[in-house]
């Protein structure tokens, strides 16, 4: 079985998320859709964005599609990482029919079993890397497949990924805690191989597990309250606070307070200052002192702005969204749901959406754009610091990044404007 995650068009509506990233590679809770897409067997691949393509094979293992195969399974790549969905989707996969599973009238998953390809044909590569939900719909309709009764969210725009991370986060340690592969150091708490944890740090399971991965390093005086999960190679500083529903990347350096967050892969908030209700994205650096708001002085609902589109959330606690390879100045403020964009600096006080590629000092009237050399260099820079070495295909990435965020910061050919 060809098991082959694909992005649709809507994808670009959760920028700054998935500028640099498949949306399968996005975490939620303590997995990546990718994490959970590897159990149910066959050869996975995907379908992404070209400017993707290659970063797919390198960083996350998946190959191009082969719509040649005579059984193909479709998966979204915005759908929420879901163990108890992706149960029910491995049940139905077992039996060989055929079926399609909707959220909201839009295609999450679709399994196709012929036993030639030439009975079933199926639109190009091309198209279908191209191909907007209502595409989508109109190939499940045209194969009539039968409707799958599971229940299975889609994400739709980056606030989404924080609304979801907090329902999944204990479902995903159960789980991961029910794979074994770890020690019990006390009640709730579960570590990997070679965790070092220091003196007079406290632990609060009672709302959820703590689970530690492999190589991680705990300062003394921390306080960890589950649910919690921290990735392999992960420091956490002395004194530092995680609490509720946080996640921290593998290879990440955590300080300071935190509280219902995801933190992606080689991102440093390592100093003191609160991150609450938060997406950071990889590549990601907080100086001292740096804080966002998280709850407005109103108690309202928080409404989010994106392409200049206003969006109810629902959401009462939400804080900001941070782009890969954004940073901050010592003493950065940031808004009550704000988001910055990819590869941004930052200073002072963060009161609208940042651009893409920015330098954002709108506090002392100083806004301007970010070189895409300057930001090639500073990856470099960045990747050195880790021991990464810094491929053409990761400059490239930059580069595409830039040209897909132009819009952004301009308006024809109108010097930036906010």
């Amino acid at each position: 079985m060809e098991v082959v995650l694909f992005e649709d068009s809507l994808v670009q509506q959760l920028y700054p998320i998935t500028v640099g990233r498949p949306a399968f590679g996005v975490t939620v809770g303590a997995y990546r859709l990718l994490d959970l897409a590897k159990r149910l067997g066959g050869r996975l691949s995907g379908l992404v964005r070209p400017h993707l393509a290659e970063i797919a094979v390198l960083d996350y293992g998946l190959p191009p599609a082969d719509l040649a195969a005579d059984s193909i399974l479709f998966l979204n790549a915005r759908a929420v990482p879901s163990v108890s969905a992706m149960r029910q989707l491995e049940q139905r996969v077992r039996t060989g029919a055929s079926g399609v599973v909707t959220w909201e009238g839009r295609v999450v998953a679709a399994k196709i079993d012929r036993s030639s390809p030439s009975e079933v044909p199926l639109p190009s590569l091309s198209s279908l890397t191209a191909a907007t939900p209502d595409d989508w719909k109109r190939l499940a309709e045209t194969l009539a497949l039968p409707d799958w009764d599971i229940t299975w969210p889609l994400l739709e725009y980056p606030h989404h990924v924080i609304q979801y991370h907090m329902e999944t986060i204990a479902e995903h340690l159960q789980d991961r805690i029910a794979g074994s592969g770890y020690r019990q150091l006390q009640d709730g708490l579960f570590v990997g191989e070679n965790v070092r944890i220091g003196e007079y740090g406290t632990v609060d399971a009672s709302q959820g597990p703590i689970v530690i991965e492999s190589g991680a390093v705990i300062g003394p005086y921390s306080f960890l309250r589950g649910p919690v999960h921290i990735g392999a190679q992960a420091k956490v500083i002395e004194y530092a606070a995680l609490k509720d529903m946080v996640t921290v990347g593998h290879t990440t350096k955590i300080g300071g307070e935190i509280e219902a967050a995801v933190i992606e892969p080689y991102s440093n908030k390592q100093h003191h200052g609160f991150i609450g209700h938060s997406y950071l994205g990889s590549w990601v650096n907080l100086g001292a002192g740096s804080c966002n708001s998280d709850l407005k002085n109103t108690y309202g609902r928080v409404s989010m702005e994106y392409d200049g589109k206003r969006v109810a959330t629902g959401m009462q606690f939400l804080g900001c969204i941070i782009g890969d390879y954004s940073k901050t100045a010592v003493n950065t403020a940031i808004f009550t749901g704000k988001v910055i964009g990819v590869c941004c600096m930052v200073y002072g006080f963060v009161t609208t959406n940042v651009p893409s590629f920015t330098n954002y000092a709108r506090v002392f009237g100083q806004i301007s754009e970010v070189p895409v050399d300057v930001a090639a260099a500073g990856q470099q820079r960045m990747f050195v610091r880790r021991n990464v070495t810094q491929r053409p295909c990761d400059v490239q990435l930059i580069r595409d990044m830039y040209e897909l965020t132009r819009h952004e910061r301009r308006l024809g050919s109108e010097p930036l404007v906010l």
